[in-house]
């Protein structure tokens, strides 16, 4: 059930809240789970029985895990519980992608799975590591209800798209839910969730309507350069604003029963280095890979060589696990081979470029990387990148006027936090005051904002998250 659907927002949400505020404390858990699998059931009716038998699975062996004595034990029951998660996640999503690799590199006709991606699964599949190697390390005890290790798995505001929870940020909430700010819960969960729902279907959309889609449509050969780097521009507002708005609902959502969860993004399109966006930009996913395989992988210890290797490493699998596909493959390589670039440069006694031009910079590399998050196959973003080099100069694409406001909004909210104003306007919309008259006016702005998001929601249809394909 998309957060941006009119059944959702006119239907399940108030009912879903109304219940939520009548039930008693010792019960809140045990609907929020009830309604979590509902939510997904609906979206995914084929794949809710499957997850659950592996999560129970998951559950039992961590219990096992952590009972253990030997070390070898415990990593025979890790290696094990892995490999189930990952086992399920790399069937589902890369199945096909490994039968279309060796049928061009060996000229073989090997038929494709009939096979469907479970929603989600690529988000539930870290969020299960995180448990059994925390477990594993000692940084938490294994859950000991069922019950409260499913909502953790389920919890349906960040189950399909994020952010990534580690268990041991869950933990002490699954055991006291019960809170004293109710009602201020409540309503700067609502303003939250209103700013995603804004950022979602009054800017995300709107690019994506007048002008994204219809350029990454086309034929890269018949755009001339101008309307191409207007296409990635627009794709690089597009999916920061429809992937950060998700994160936004969801954290409102939590926020609305109570949960908090971590942030995921911070004003990417600020970073001055790449190194630095991957700090700022999908901040769980960069946690998990820091925590969960590059440390793992020696981090920043040994020789040199081998700390390079290993951040492109991790950044290659970054790209992999967003899709099964060769351009996401090289996204992820690009990015990684930038990074180890600016470390290298990092230990060289050089002129450093002004603080506002390593953003632009950035930023311009970022887009030119999202050709390859963005295109079909290899071979289009390569046309692609062709045509931002303006050799298809005498080919033009009409774009539509209405795509210029939104396109402007995206760009003004990206970089507002750089003034001191904009750092001020956040903190008022993001932060947990009781003040009445805070309440009163973001109560009134959030009410106007899902109006205008529902009214378009209902004349045009809605579109889903980006990531819902990942």
């Amino acid at each position: 059930m998309d957060f941006n659907s009119s059944i959702f927002l006119v239907w399940f949400l108030p009912v879903f809240i109304a219940l939520y505020l009548l039930a008693k404390d010792k019960f809140r858990n045990g609907y929020l789970l009830l309604v979590s699998i509902l939510v997904y059931a609906w979206a995914e009716p084929k794949f809710i029985i499957v997850l659950l038998i592996t999560t129970c699975l998951d559950f039992y062996l961590v219990k096992l895990l952590h009972q253990q004595k030997r070390k070898v034990a415990k990593k025979a029951f890790l290696l094990l519980s892995v490999l189930i998660n990952v086992g399920l996640l790399v069937y589902f999503k890369y199945s096909n992608f490994f039968i279309e690799t060796i049928n061009e590199l060996f000229g073989s006709k090997l038929p494709l799975l009939d096979l469907l991606l479970p929603l989600g699964i690529s988000f539930y599949t870290f969020e299960t590591i995180t448990y059994v190697v925390d477990v594993y390390r000692g940084v938490c005890s294994p859950q000991n209800k069922l019950n409260n290790y499913l909502l953790y798995i389920f919890f349906f505001p960040k189950m399909v798209a994020g952010p990534i929870v580690r268990y041991v940020e869950m933990e002490t909430q699954l055991f006291n839910n019960v809170s004293e700010e109710k009602l201020d819960n409540l309503l700067n969960g609502f303003y939250r969730f209103c700013l995603g729902l804004a950022k979602k279907v009054l800017i995300a959309n709107q690019l994506a309507l007048y002008g994204v889609d219809k350029i990454f449509y086309a034929d890269p050969n018949t755009l001339n350069g101008f309307t191409a780097w207007v296409g990635i521009i627009g794709y690089t507002m597009q999916i920061y604003f429809d992937f950060s708005a998700y994160s936004d609902m969801a954290i409102g959502l939590s926020k609305m029963v109570g949960f908090r969860i971590p942030e995921n993004f911070n004003s990417p399109y600020l970073s001055a280095s790449v190194n630095e966006f991957w700090k700022r930009w999908h901040i769980t996913l960069g946690e998990w890979l820091k925590n969960y395989l590059y440390i793992p992988l020696g981090g920043n210890r040994g020789v040199s060589w081998k700390i390079y290797f290993n951040l492109w490493l991790v950044f290659i699998i970054s790209g992999l696990w967003h899709k099964g596909s060769w351009s996401l493959i090289i996204w992820g390589a690009f990015h990684g081979t930038l990074i180890v670039l600016e470390r290298l440069f990092s230990k060289m006694k050089t002129w450093k470029a002004p603080h506002g031009l390593r953003i632009i910079s950035t930023f311009f590399l970022v887009a030119i990387g999202f050709v390859l998050f963005r295109s079909d196959n290899l071979s289009k973003a390569m046309d692609f990148y062709n045509a931002m080099l303006f050799t298809n100069s005498n080919i033009d694409m009409e774009l539509r006027n209405e795509l210029w406001f939104p396109l402007g909004l995206a760009i003004v909210f990206s970089f507002i936090n750089h003034f001191s104003f904009g750092k001020k306007l956040q903190e008022f919309y993001y932060g947990n005051s009781t003040n009445i008259s805070r309440h009163i006016f973001l109560t009134i702005f959030s009410l106007v904002l899902f109006v205008l998001a529902l009214s378009y929601t209902t004349s045009v249809g809605f579109t889903p998250f980006i990531y819902f394909r990942f």
